[in-house]
């Protein structure tokens, strides 16, 4: 029904293996298709009540499967993808998170479900609460899970693994293998397959060759103005603006949407229901700009992202495969662009010199710059705004934000909830599953080239270096 004829790599070396009941560790990266790498072998697995044998099940209705995915979002695909794959069989798949009301997916654990992915906090409640019931699931993945050691997640992996028979099938899947990693398959798998699909690349995963990268070194104040010509660039199709802090993010997807843009924050100040909305209306194509951090975009796989830009310099170069690795995916080609500032040039001469990436000094670049408009394929006669008769696209205020019962709401530093008259801002809640804790933003003054600089108030600078949600 989805149209998947050809498999992808980690696909074509995971299922037979995996068909065959045997534990895995695949290494690949994050839109390789490896969620029906260990999705088909579930869906061919669990039992549904339509099948004869349901009825004999010790605990029918109990689920049978378990993937353990680091953040909500990613929660939330890896589910939908196995809703659709199993709709004929009628398998019932259950995504559990933080940020969502307890009730629904209570309700439906009681009910009966054959597979349940979730995130490791919420998983544990309901299991302490008595709601979850994972003495059944023989078949456990864990997916991403280097970034769940990133999260500090790692315990209570491993109290969730306590809960699942001992005789189970186990699934790791990683982009990157530390040793805490190494020691966890160690400790609960038998046995495993090691699969790894990272092409010709080396361990640490360097970028595809696909993609081109462009690298400048940007004054803070232009950088909108820079981008809202590369906005408008030949073959632009949908993008995703990195940025280190929340509040850089919701400012950039405001001064956007003020040019025109149709742009949508997804920071860790948004309630669930708001950031599910900015997916949603990025997916369906309502905005086809997402300003995001991080931790909010870990694990998110949208297709047909033609460009990723980097409003600052990131932390590392994990981070910039990470980051870039949104775009030129499943054999398409795509767009990279990086801004340094000037107190960022010693870590982008780090990050360049472990991927060996050519660029050691960034040029100097301003919107007006000549080579910018003609590397990026960027029309001449393109201004810092969106004309009207081009901002075709229907908004963030288009798309629907659904009402998840969210607890201890309160009103937040969103983005601008899009083009429309009413703006409504995102709403805040308790610290849950993916995201680290906060620090405190404060505006500071510091001097750069003998002149006082407001750090804070406007860019986010390289010398912010807050963790972002």
């Amino acid at each position: 029904d989805a149209g998947i004829v050809t498999p992808f790599p980690i696909q074509a070396m995971t299922l037979p293996v995996a068909l065959g009941g045997h534990d895995i560790i695949g290494q690949a990266k994050t839109g390789t298709g490896k969620t029906l790498g260990f999705g088909v072998p579930i869906l061919n697995r669990v039992v549904t009540p339509g099948d004869a044998g349901f009825a004999e099940l010790a605990k029918p209705g109990a689920p049978q499967a378990l993937a353990i995915v680091p953040t909500r979002e990613l929660a939330v695909q890896v589910a939908g993808d196995l809703a659709r794959a199993g709709k004929r069989r009628g398998v019932r798949v259950l995504s559990v998170y933080g940020g969502r009301a307890y009730e629904p997916q209570v309700e439906a654990l009681r009910a009966g479900v054959e597979v349940v992915v979730g995130t490791p906090g919420r998983l544990i409640d309901l299991s302490k609460q008595g709601h979850l019931d994972l003495s059944q699931a023989r078949i456990v993945v864990l997916d991403e899970a280097d970034e769940m050691l990133d999260l500090g997640f790692l315990p209570d992996v491993e109290t969730l693994m306590s809960l699942t028979p001992v005789k189970r099938q186990t699934m790791l899947f990683s982009a990157t293998m530390p040793g805490a990693i190494v020691a966890l398959a160690r400790r609960y798998m038998v046995q495993p397959t090691h699969i790894r699909a990272m092409g010709d690349d080396p361990d640490h995963a360097q970028t595809v060759k696909a993609i081109e990268q462009f690298v400048y070194r940007a004054h803070a104040m232009d950088k909108v103005e820079m981008i809202s010509r590369i906005l408008q660039a030949e073959g632009r199709g949908l993008t995703i603006i990195f940025t280190r802090t929340k509040r850089t993010a919701a400012k950039v997807a405001d001064e956007l949407t003020e040019r025109g843009f149709a742009a949508a924050p997804l920071h860790g100040d948004l309630g669930q229901g708001a950031r599910e909305q900015a997916l949603r209306a990025f997916r369906n194509g309502k905005v086809d700009v997402l300003v995001a951090t991080d931790v909010a975009a870990r694990g998110i796989d949208v297709e047909h992202v033609t460009h990723v830009i980097n409003f600052q310099c990131p932390e590392d170069e994990k981070t910039y495969v990470h980051r870039v690795g949104r775009t030129g995916r499943a054999g398409n080609t795509g767009v990279a662009v990086t801004f340094v500032d000037w107190d960022d040039l010693h870590r982008w001469a780090l990050i360049n010199k472990a991927l060996d990436l050519g660029i050691p000094e960034p040029e100097e670049t301003y919107s007006s710059s000549e080579h910018l408009f003609t590397e990026l394929h960027i029309p001449v006669d393109a201004k810092g705004y969106l004309r009207k008769s081009e901002q075709t696209r229907a908004g963030l205020d288009a798309e629907e934000i659904e009402d998840l019962g969210e607890t201890g709401k309160r009103q937040g530093k969103g983005g601008r909830r899009g083009t429309g008259p009413d703006h409504q801002r995102g709403h805040s809640r308790p610290r849950t599953d993916d995201e680290a804790p906060r620090r405190k933003s404060r505006n500071r003054r510091r001097t750069r080239g003998g002149g006082a600089a407001i750090a804070g108030a406007g860019e986010d600078g390289g010398s912010d270096t807050a963790p972002a949600q």
